[in-house]
Order: structure tokens, then sequence, then C-alpha cells
């Protein structure tokens, strides 16, 4: 890499990284994780950097398939931990619930596959039409559709006391 494709690359690391984080975050649940993570697609983008017209959809459709492939490779490794069920919701709201709600839904992400989380950032959180999440995940419009509704099931599946939320739209 020349002087400049190198100063180009660690402009766009210094201009993306925490926006590209949070998208490695809530693929894994990890901080440490999302940061491995997102330092082995930023690897591969430095040797392929002349080549990759649109770095950052590079680098975000890398990151959910490479999580995807992670998810593959330790799924006969891994073996599921059961948790205690959450008891309900109180009936006041106050800034403890808020937190109380945020670890619930973090909790039960960490629990869906990473397809059905990578489906959920990318319309929930990257804010993407189904026909980009298609193309970003190399699917249909109607697998992204099936699986937004699928992931949404188990999310109320894995966290009844959110129903609510998703009720009102606020998850």
């Amino acid at each position: 890499m020349d002087r400049r494709s190198e100063a180009a690359f660690r402009a766009f690391v210094e201009d993306r990284s925490a926006a590209l984080t949070r998208a490695a975050y809530v693929l894994t649940g990890d901080q440490g994780r999302a940061e491995d993570l997102l330092q082995e697609v930023l690897a591969d983008l430095a040797r392929r950097w002349d080549r990759v017209s649109a770095p950052e959809a590079y680098v975000r459709r890398a990151l959910y398939h490479r999580r995807i492939s992670w998810w593959r490779s330790h799924l006969q490794q891994r073996s599921e931990i059961v948790t205690e069920k959450v008891s309900g919701r109180r009936a006041e709201i106050d800034h403890a619930d808020a937190v109380g709600d945020r670890l619930l839904i973090v909790e039960a992400l960490r629990r869906l596959t990473p397809r059905q989380r990578a489906v959920l950032a990318l319309r929930y959180l990257e804010d993407l039409s189904e026909s980009e999440v298609a193309a970003q995940l190399g699917c249909s419009v109607g697998a992204v559709r099936s699986q937004t509704y699928r992931s949404i099931q188990r999310l109320r599946q894995l966290a009844p006391e959110l129903s609510e939320m998703f009720d009102q739209g606020k998850v």
C-alpha cells in the first residue's frame, strides 16, 4: 500500500471505527469480541484497500459474514447456558426499569443466532431497508422478512416482560 492509500485507509478507520465497533458489538454482545471481529475485518480491508470501492459497505458485510462464520465454527464447542427466568415487570417505570429493560434486551439478543442479530442490527440499528439488508447479507428480501419476524418472535419468547415495549414499537 502506498503512502496515499495508507493515509486514506487510516482516515477511514479513524472516521468510522466508532460506528463499526457498535455494529460489531451488536453482533457479538461482547466488547472484546467486537473489537477482535472488527480488527480482523479491517486487516482484510487493508490488504484489499486499493480494490474496494465502498469500504464501509465492505466492512459491514464482512462483519456480518465473519460473525456468522465464527458462530458456525464454534457451534460444536459451545453449549447452551440455561439462565433463570426473569420475573415480571413492575408497574412503575423509572430509570432503574429502563436499565433493566436494556439488560433484558441485551441478554435476549445474545441468545439469538448471529444471523438473527445481524438482521435486527441492520434493520433497526443501522435503519436499512429490507432490500439493503438483503444486499448486505447476500440473501433475498423474503429471507430478510422471515428472519426479522422470527427474530422478533424469539425475542418475545426470551424476554416476555418486554412485550409491551414491542407492541408500542419502542424495541
